[in-house]
Parts: structure tokens; sequence; C-alpha cells
């Protein structure tokens, strides 16, 4: 199986596919409840979808971008704001974090061969 969507509750659709497009994703799919975004490396999308009950969300999508550094400058020149510049966490996954206009927790991120391949890594199956 290959994972390549996932959908992201929105209480303003505006606002959020607005955000979206700032960053530089690419906008496919355009409704008042839904909407989905090409990924801007490789084949995977996103999703965005109405959700009006205000329920607090625990989402993080993660993007990865191997020049994180000069990503997050460029990103803050558009005035976007974070709420943790790169930073080289114990995981050893390089990472910056924001918020989109719903709150759903965006992680931008470096981590090169240790994504699937950490010193810790199990192959456990059934």
């Amino acid at each position: 199986m290959n994972l390549n969507q996932i959908t992201l509750p929105v209480q303003d659709m505006e606002a959020a596919t607005r955000f979206y497009r700032r960053m530089g994703f690419l906008q496919i799919v355009d409704t008042a409840h839904y909407a989905r975004f090409e990924s801007i490396d490789g084949d995977a999308t996103f999703s965005l979808s109405v959700d009006k009950d205000n329920t607090p969300h625990r989402t993080t999508i993660y993007f990865e971008h191997e020049a994180l550094d000069e990503l997050v400058k460029n990103l803050e020149l558009k005035g976007f704001i974070f709420k943790q510049q790169p930073t080289d966490e114990r995981h050893l996954w390089r990472e910056a974090i924001l918020f989109d206009p719903s709150g759903n927790k965006i992680k931008l991120y470096w981590a090169g061969e240790n994504r699937l391949n950490p010193p810790w890594r199990v192959e456990l199956k059934e």
C-alpha cells in the first residue's frame, strides 16, 4: 500500500485554500466544502474538508524539503509565522513548525535517509 492522500479539517475554506496556495501548492479541486492540492514534489496529494464543529484538532502534516532553511526564509518573506525555526531534533530530523488558519500543525522538515532508515529501525510483520 502507498499512502498518498490525507485530508485536513478546516473551518474557513477560503482562508485555508489561500494559505496553502501561498505556500506554493497547486490547488486541483475547488468546492465550497472540499479542496485538493498536488504535492510540490512527488505525486501525493492532500485535501481540505470543511468541519464546522470547532472541535480542537490534533492533526499534524509533514512536508519534506531538502533545502529546509531556505524554504522557511522564503515563507517568512511571504508573511508566514513559524512557531519553531528549523531545529535539529533528537530523532535526527530537522524541523520547523507553523500552523494553518484552522490550527492544523504543519511540520516542514528534512530527514533524508533517516526518514526510512533511522539507526533504530525495526522490521516487524505478522
